[in-house]
């Protein structure tokens, strides 16, 4: 055994004295220490920083979270009107004409005045046509000479022909005298024709009424030169007032509630209230594209003439007689430049802004013409600054609105 062999073994059975410094360990020893080392640190970074991001993630949710806006939805009331429909009428006579003159003088005499009722055929004024009584005496002189002529050109062409005939005169001249004959016919013919246009003419001096009705307006005087045709000067306006005619107009939404011979009443406001039913006689079976609204024509008995043509009237069509309506609480409406908006949550939570059409107010509810559905989740109370796109939050389930006949209890 040699010195270095006992020293090992030497130093594997006893300890050796200390010195206060760490034995050597050896290159890979150094290395599982920093490797050990570096993995605690890296723990103990971690064990400190993972619980604020986790922290900050939360945080940042819930800010999120609160920046998404919490709305109240209800979704839009159908049901029936709770006072029908009331609308604008106007009142028009049952015919009605401007009388203008057709020939040309003076007024010689008016016999009615504004007011005045008249019969069919009834004479309302006389006019005084010196030239055109000038030119009928020159007619008719015309018309009694071309009709001797005739008749001399007639006799005269029989007694040639039956010359011609016994041989004394040619065929030519007796040809000759039947031409004659001819254009003395149509000269005769045509004389005859102007005499009765001027006997026409001379008729309407008398102006007379074209129907039965009211005088509404006279335009002429004792001694006004009067003008053939000229529709600036209307002499007489004639109104038939039994029947009269009722229009009015009946929103889109409403048109197919409206058929012939319906009974809808009339209700004059100047009369105190006063109810009147009539009839419908007609529709437009149109919808007018600058109003949407159907024109509706009423007929109503008048025959004591209470009912004055041109005053105002309302037609009331009973909540009966009208389909579903769809309403919304005042609280939902935006006002825009663009007009009235809704805004609706869709599936998504997102917002869609849409625009409407209102009828009728109910005070607390109104009625939505176009723009919603039943099945519409509108937000109540919206924000000023909600535009289409935002994402909300519903915070209550969707209700229906009440219905406009609890909202007018």
């Amino acid at each position: 055994m040699n010195i270095t062999a006992l020293s090992s073994n030497w130093l594997i059975g006893h300890k050796q004295p200390s010195t206060g410094k760490p034995p050597f360990l050896g290159t890979r020893g150094a290395r599982r220490l920093v490797i050990i080392g570096v993995v605690l640190l890296s723990l103990a970074v971690l064990a400190g920083i993972l619980p604020r991001l986790a922290q900050r993630r939360v945080a940042t949710a819930d800010t999120k979270q609160l920046q998404v806006p919490n709305v109240s939805v209800v979704s839009p009331s159908l049901g029936p009107s709770a006072d029908g429909l009331m609308l604008p009428a106007e009142v028009k006579p049952w015919q009605e004409a401007s009388i203008f003159s057709r020939v040309n003088g003076y007024l010689k005499s008016w016999a009615v005045d504004i007011g005045a009722h008249v019969e069919q055929d009834q004479s309302l004024a006389e006019i005084d046509t010196p030239d055109l009584d000038h030119q009928l005496e020159q007619a008719r002189s015309q018309a009694t000479l071309a009709q001797r002529s005739l008749d001399q050109a007639k006799s005269t062409n029989d007694k040639w022909q039956q010359l011609w005939h016994e041989g004394v005169v040619s065929q030519l001249d007796a040809e000759n005298m039947a031409t004659s004959q001819a254009t003395n016919q149509a000269n005769t013919d045509a004389f005859a024709a102007n005499l009765r246009v001027l006997e026409q003419q001379v008729a309407f001096k008398r102006v007379t009424a074209p129907f039965a009705g009211t005088i509404t307006a006279r335009n002429v005087n004792v001694g006004d030169l009067i003008t053939a045709n000229n529709t600036n000067m209307e002499m007489f306006h004639i109104q038939q007032t039994n029947p009269l005619r009722i229009y009015f107009r009946v929103p889109q939404a409403n048109a197919n509630d409206i058929h012939v011979d319906q009974t809808i009443d009339v209700v004059f406001p100047d009369l105190g209230g006063k109810t009147i039913p009539a009839k419908v006689a007609t529709t437009s079976e149109s919808i007018a594209a600058n109003s949407r609204t159907l024109l509706v024509e009423l007929h109503l008995d008048n025959p004591n003439n209470e009912i004055q043509p041109g005053s105002y009237a309302q037609a009331r069509l009973t909540a009966g007689s009208l389909g579903q309506i769809v309403t919304l609480p005042n609280n939902t409406l935006l006002f825009r430049a663009q007009g009235l908006q809704v805004g609706v949550v869709k599936s998504d939570n997102s917002v869609e802004l849409r625009d409407i059409k209102v009828g009728r107010d109910f005070g607390t509810t109104i009625e939505i013409v176009q723009g919603v559905a039943p099945s519409d989740k509108v937000i109540l109370n919206p924000a000023d600054s909600l535009v289409t796109g935002d994402v909300v939050r519903i915070a209550a389930a969707a209700a229906p609105s009440p219905a406009p006949e609890l909202a007018k209890k």
